[in-house]
């Protein structure tokens, strides 16, 4: 059984989102239901510390295809926070400010993928941010939780970490099958991606001639 609601819950779900896709919804959806949370924020990167090898498209062309594919549902709203952030963009700066607009009795939900998951327990002020918010791993089936073996991942219904230690729940999601990286690459072959996105997504990216 969850726990009875006392205050707003919040899901934060921080990506590149370049593009969106139905994996992402899915997660957020899921994330939505099961942890009873009020709204989930998709928070596009702007100009992240920690830069990928490719060149991402623009943060507003992201931020607008977010949009489009978030529009229709009343839960889910997008934030430009990272993108109207000057200068290197910090989850931490992030989380802080969602915490500053929602008061210390809001209970905060950084939902990502289990990979980033690991990558953001290994920055900088990691431990600020464990502080403030806990932690949503979404896998695919069959994910290897080796990695995890040194954190302590939680069920849901155990609410207290061991001391020192963030909070993080796992969340097994089967349509993170679909990736970013494969949409890029289905258009850069000319393979549709109908159903990999929403469709209004799939029609922004095909106009603008994204990902050629």
């Amino acid at each position: 059984m969850l726990p009875e609601k006392k205050s707003i819950r919040i899901g934060i779900m921080g990506g590149t989102f370049d593009p969106i896709h139905n994996g992402h919804l899915v997660t957020a959806e899921e994330a939505l239901v099961q942890f009873e949370l009020d709204k989930v924020f998709f928070v596009p990167t702007g100009y992240p510390p920690h830069k990928e090898e490719r060149k991402s498209l623009d943060p507003v062309e992201r931020y607008l295809m977010t949009v489009i594919a978030t529009a229709s549902n009343p839960h889910f709203e997008v934030s430009k926070i990272e993108i109207d952030r000057k200068g290197l963009s910090f989850t931490v700066d992030t989380v802080r400010e969602f915490r500053k607009n929602y008061g210390a009795e809001a209970e905060i939900f950084f939902i990502t993928g289990a990979d980033a998951i690991l990558e953001i327990i290994a920055w900088k002020n990691a431990d600020k941010l464990a502080e403030m918010c806990k932690f949503i791993a979404a896998t695919r089936p069959g994910y290897c939780l080796k990695k995890f073996e040194e954190l302590h991942v939680l069920p849901y219904e155990n609410k207290e970490p061991e001391p020192g230690k963030p909070k993080i729940y796992m969340m097994e999601i089967p349509a993170l099958a679909i990736s970013s990286t494969d949409i890029r690459k289905r258009v850069s072959h000319k393979y549709p991606i109908r159903y990999l996105v929403p469709e209004g997504v799939a029609n922004y990216v095909l106009k603008r001639g994204f990902y050629r």
